[in-house]
């Protein structure tokens, strides 16, 4: 617990997300976010490859992870095979309850489905037609590398950009602390 406590404290003191909750109002940050950690995270409904459907309400009561993703983005190449073995494969099955979802801007189903198989990931990829659900999040003409940490009431506890070895790991704790039954 004092981990996950100190994990908070230095995202919030660090800059690793933006500080103001009406950030939305102000335009994007520096990281091209228009949400801020402890905000609740904006309501949104995702269909995965396999026809499940997820929405921030089918998600209170558990962890998730918003990982956005494009086929055409090495960054996103890069951190994947991380986010299977080190978020996915190590989170999944904790009883508090925590889902890793790929949200694959604006790309067809069979593109993101091909994409995920050349990956080879085994958590659930959703195409997000338009961008509707990243733009909920990121400001327009902003990269698409990006993951969302949620909580159990569904706020916000942690913003991460692009794929930086230190502040994945600063991810990991988070949701190690978010899914640790007391």
């Amino acid at each position: 617990m004092r981990t996950f406590l100190t994990s908070i404290f230095l995202v919030a003191c660090t800059g690793l997300s933006p500080a103001s909750t009406s950030a939305q109002a102000a335009g994007p940050d520096a990281r091209g976010f228009i949400v801020a950690v402890g905000d609740d995270v904006p309501d949104f409904e995702l269909t995965d490859l396999t026809g499940a459907v997820h929405s921030r309400a089918s998600l209170l009561g558990s962890v998730y992870v918003l990982q956005f993703t494009a086929s055409w983005c090495s960054v996103c190449r890069a951190e994947m095979p991380h986010l299977e073995s080190e978020v996915w494969q190590a989170f999944k099955d904790r009883q508090a309850g925590f889902t890793l979802l790929g949200v694959d801007l604006d790309e067809p189903a069979e593109k993101v489905a091909d994409f995920a198989a050349k990956m080879k990931v085994t958590y659930p990829m959703c195409p997000d037609a338009g961008g509707e659900v990243f733009y909920s999040i990121a400001g327009k003409k902003t990269g698409v590398t990006r993951n969302v940490v949620v909580d159990q009431e569904g706020r916000i506890a942690m913003l991460t950009r692009l794929f930086d070895e230190e502040e994945f790991a600063l991810m990991i704790e988070v949701v190690d602390g978010l899914t640790t039954s007391e």
